[in-house]
């Protein structure tokens, strides 16, 4: 049995400058090894691509209901409740009502909204000549989540501050408490949608019946509360660390203002960064994986960033290639829970490259970034940039 000689539950490890070399080496020893945690005790570690790939795959073998994060403890309480702790029928029960918002054509509809919305917060930075970038490239996403979901003008201060509370504050409890202020607000807007139904997500999933019978609120709430922190999370993260790898490759940013493919070169930062490091599944059965025997109950964590960023799949996987095609990465999943969000995602994160390129000459460090310390989202709590005006 092969245990990991690191621990890559340590949010201290991602921080460090010499992650890459730590996680291939481990990688290139076996692709699976079996990792100590002290929350959730022995968790199989799936660095390599394929096998990643199979796991999230093979919604049979190796189950979401469990847990989708490391770190939680025990089984969650919104197992069969929420989309992302959901399989089979459940799962495409509770993804049906909601995928008309972030569908392609859903998405085209608001194209040029995002676009406006990324180019005046590009707009703004610039006219402030040093931004923290963390903060600026969140507003795109807290914004459009507020379109999606109906929350009326008057709101959209609070819900920013609170969201900026949950996803930005410094320490791990100021983050959670941020967050436990925006489950009620979200439980109040869906009484009331319930009554008063309108054109926007929250009625759309307040009202929404499964085999004659409305979703119980807490249902609602709880994926409510999963699709703003997934759509928050990731393009404010991917947004910064792309913008922080393309500080270090000028090249690379003279090449995206010279017309190089924007979907290529978006799903490669995506490819690259992977943000998400870790999605995490339990076996239902004993299962042959990497050359190991693992049992019904065990955890399987597969650890997205080291799968794409594995050799085996993609040549130059250390590389930022804009032009890098095929490009099946895993940073937005695979399969059945293949994020919903996706093509939302692409579309803020393509606008706020645009925007960047339009207005910014000079886009410079202004100071040292501070990446977090977290095994769920890899970024920065820090990036503060010069930027000069075109």
């Amino acid at each position: 049995m092969s245990t990991a000689t690191v621990d890559l539950t340590d949010p201290g490890l991602w921080a460090r400058p010499d992650v890459g070399g730590i996680v291939a080496d481990l990688r290139a020893q076996a692709p699976v090894h079996r990792t100590e945690t002290a929350l959730d005790g022995a968790v199989w570690s799936v660095l390599g691509y394929d096998l990643g790939s199979r796991v999230l795959t093979d919604a049979a073998t190796f189950s979401s209901t469990g847990g989708s994060l490391l770190g939680t403890g025990g089984t969650p309480a919104g197992a069969d409740k929420m989309m992302a702790l959901s399989d089979g029928p459940r799962h495409r029960e509770l993804r049906a009502p909601v995928l008309p918002y972030f569908s392609p054509k859903g998405v085209r509809g608001a194209a040029q909204s995002i676009t406006e919305l990324a180019q005046k917060v590009i707009k703004d930075a610039v006219e402030q000549g040093e931004a923290d970038l963390v903060d600026v490239l969140a507003t795109v996403p807290l914004v459009v989540m507020c379109d999606l979901l109906g929350i009326p003008g008057d709101d959209r201060e609070l819900v920013v501050s609170v969201c900026d509370e949950a996803f930005l504050a410094q320490t791990p409890d100021a983050r959670r408490a941020g967050h436990q202020k925006l489950l009620p607000y979200l439980f109040e807007k869906v009484v009331q949608r319930r009554k008063h139904p309108a054109d926007d997500l929250i009625s759309t999933l307040a009202t929404h019946r499964i085999n004659g019978r409305r979703l119980p609120i807490e249902d609602v709430v709880l994926n409510l509360d999963n699709i703003v922190v997934g759509g928050v999370q990731t393009v404010r993260h991917t947004a910064a660390m792309s913008v922080h790898a393309l500080m270090q490759r000028p090249d690379l940013w003279k090449a995206l203002a010279g017309g190089a493919d924007l979907d290529l070169a978006t799903d490669e930062l995506l490819r690259f960064t992977s943000v998400g490091l870790h999605v995490l599944r339990t076996a239902t059965t004993q299962v042959e994986l990497g050359g190991h025997v693992i049992d019904a109950g065990d955890k399987v964590a597969v650890w997205t960033w080291s799968a794409d960023h594995d050799p085996t799949m993609f040549d130059r996987p250390d590389e930022l290639l804009l032009d890098r095609s095929p490009n099946r990465h895993l940073a937005l999943g695979v399969g059945a829970h293949y994020c919903i969000g996706a093509p939302l995602a692409k579309a803020e994160l393509k606008a706020i490259y645009a925007a960047l390129l339009d207005q910014v000459a000079v886009l410079e460090p202004a100071g040292d970034a501070v990446h977090n310390r977290s095994i769920i989202n890899f970024g920065f709590d820090h990036l503060p940039v010069r930027l000069r005006a075109r």
